[in-house]
């Protein structure tokens, strides 16, 4: 949930599984291609992983942060915003939901280091593919491999920067959204 990006929570749960399903399906599709060279191969891959990647997703980013369905997509998409770039969201009404956000997405980032052995192990295994289709296989395999391979260090190495970036922001947000909080209090 990191990852995503804030485009992703303008609308309702319906528009973020479409949104996300769709391009994680022409990503797939697009794979597909390279490796078999089969639009219809491709078409198959999209039409059927994009609604399961979809509504994955889109479940997960409920889950992660119920308070986002209290929100009009305006308010979700400027507390998105403000908290992923670390700005101050200058709106009292909306600093819980800076707050609760931040917290949701150190949970999500949390839950997603678990994983990090398993795309250790799949990086490995992919790099034995890669040599594997290099020497045996077509020259199509060998590229669409090493392709993979260089995804996944990718993910292994400059996601987990942008993440860390992402979630300073993150912190910085909460601070300020805690302090307009603070100044509004009645009383104080």
């Amino acid at each position: 949930m990191v990852m995503i990006p804030g485009w992703a929570w303008r609308g309702g749960t319906v528009r973020r599984a479409v949104s996300i399903g769709l391009a994680a399906g022409v990503f797939f599709g697009a794979f597909v291609v390279a490796e078999s060279g089969s639009w219809v191969g491709a078409a198959l891959a999209a039409l059927f992983l994009s609604p399961f990647y979809g509504i994955r997703v889109a479940r997960r980013m409920n889950r992660a942060w119920p308070g986002a369905r209290d929100l009009d997509s305006a308010d979700r998409t400027a507390v998105v915003r403000a908290t992923r770039r670390g700005e101050d969201i200058g709106d009292a009404r909306l600093a819980p939901a800076v707050i609760d956000y931040s917290s949701a997405l150190r949970t999500a980032r949390e839950k997603d280091r678990v994983f990090r052995w398993v795309l250790l192990l799949f990086a490995g295994l992919a790099v034995a593919l890669a040599l594997s289709d290099t020497f045996t296989g077509s020259t199509r395999d060998a590229l669409v491999s090493w392709l993979v391979v260089a995804f996944l260090l990718v993910e292994l190495t400059w996601w987990p920067r942008k993440q860390s970036h992402v979630m300073s922001n993150a912190e910085r947000a909460e601070k300020l959204a805690r302090e307009v909080l603070r100044h509004n209090t009645p009383g104080e």
